[in-house]
Protein backbone atom coordinates (compact mmCIF):
# COMPACT_ATOMS: atom_id res chain seq x y z
CA UNK A 1 0.00 0.00 0.00
CA UNK A 2 1.31 3.40 -0.93
CA UNK A 3 0.02 6.79 0.03
CA UNK A 4 -0.17 9.47 -2.62
CA UNK A 5 2.53 11.76 -1.26
CA UNK A 6 4.33 13.41 -4.14
CA UNK A 7 7.74 12.25 -2.96
CA UNK A 8 6.60 8.60 -3.05
CA UNK A 9 6.18 8.68 -6.82
CA UNK A 10 8.90 8.22 -9.40
CA UNK A 11 9.04 7.12 -13.02
CA UNK A 12 12.42 5.54 -12.23
CA UNK A 13 11.00 2.88 -9.90
CA UNK A 14 10.57 -0.48 -11.55
CA UNK A 15 7.83 -2.51 -9.96
CA UNK A 16 8.70 -6.22 -10.07
CA UNK A 17 6.38 -8.58 -11.88
CA UNK A 18 3.66 -9.89 -9.58
CA UNK A 19 3.74 -6.81 -7.31
CA UNK A 20 0.60 -4.71 -7.59
CA UNK A 21 0.72 -1.36 -5.82
CA UNK A 22 -2.46 -0.32 -4.06
CA UNK A 23 -2.80 3.42 -3.54
CA UNK A 24 -4.51 4.80 -0.48
CA UNK A 25 -7.20 7.45 -0.93
CA UNK A 26 -5.85 11.03 -0.87
CA UNK A 27 -6.63 11.63 2.81
CA UNK A 28 -7.56 8.78 5.09
CA UNK A 29 -5.66 8.90 8.40
CA UNK A 30 -7.68 5.93 9.69
CA UNK A 31 -5.59 3.74 7.42
CA UNK A 32 -2.39 5.32 8.73
CA UNK A 33 -2.75 5.32 12.54
CA UNK A 34 0.86 6.39 12.99
CA UNK A 35 -0.03 9.76 11.50
CA UNK A 36 -1.67 10.53 14.85
CA UNK A 37 1.72 10.17 16.59
CA UNK A 38 3.55 12.93 14.69
CA UNK A 39 2.27 15.73 16.94
CA UNK A 40 3.60 13.85 19.97
CA UNK A 41 7.03 13.23 18.49
CA UNK A 42 7.28 16.82 17.28
CA UNK A 43 6.69 18.31 20.74
CA UNK A 44 10.39 18.01 21.53
CA UNK A 45 11.53 19.88 18.43
CA UNK A 46 8.86 22.51 17.91
CA UNK A 47 10.01 26.11 18.39
CA UNK A 48 13.62 25.08 19.07
CA UNK A 49 16.86 25.93 17.34
CA UNK A 50 19.40 23.18 16.90
CA UNK A 51 23.12 23.65 16.28
CA UNK A 52 23.20 20.87 13.73
CA UNK A 53 21.32 17.89 12.39
CA UNK A 54 22.89 15.55 14.96
CA UNK A 55 21.43 17.59 17.82
CA UNK A 56 18.00 17.57 16.18
CA UNK A 57 18.21 13.82 15.64
CA UNK A 58 19.32 13.17 19.22
CA UNK A 59 16.41 15.21 20.59
CA UNK A 60 13.91 13.40 18.36
CA UNK A 61 15.30 9.99 19.35
CA UNK A 62 14.95 10.84 23.06
CA UNK A 63 11.32 11.82 22.54
CA UNK A 64 10.54 8.67 20.58
CA UNK A 65 12.16 6.49 23.26
CA UNK A 66 10.03 8.26 25.87
CA UNK A 67 6.88 7.63 23.83
CA UNK A 68 7.73 3.94 23.56
CA UNK A 69 7.33 3.68 27.32
CA UNK A 70 3.90 5.37 27.27
CA UNK A 71 1.72 2.64 25.81
CA UNK A 72 -1.52 4.22 27.01
CA UNK A 73 -0.87 7.45 25.10
CA UNK A 74 0.05 5.62 21.90
CA UNK A 75 -2.96 3.31 22.20
CA UNK A 76 -5.33 6.21 22.81
CA UNK A 77 -4.08 7.97 19.67
CA UNK A 78 -3.95 4.99 17.33
CA UNK A 79 -6.56 2.45 18.41
CA UNK A 80 -9.60 3.26 16.34
CA UNK A 81 -12.99 1.68 17.09
CA UNK A 82 -12.69 -0.55 13.99
CA UNK A 83 -9.08 -1.62 14.68
CA UNK A 84 -8.72 -5.36 15.44
CA UNK A 85 -8.11 -5.97 19.14
CA UNK A 86 -5.77 -8.70 20.32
Amino acid sequence: MIDRAGFHNSDEVEIPRGIIPIFLPPYLPELQPTEKLWPLSNEAIANNNFKNLDELEETQIKMIKKLLTEKEIITARTLFHWWPRV
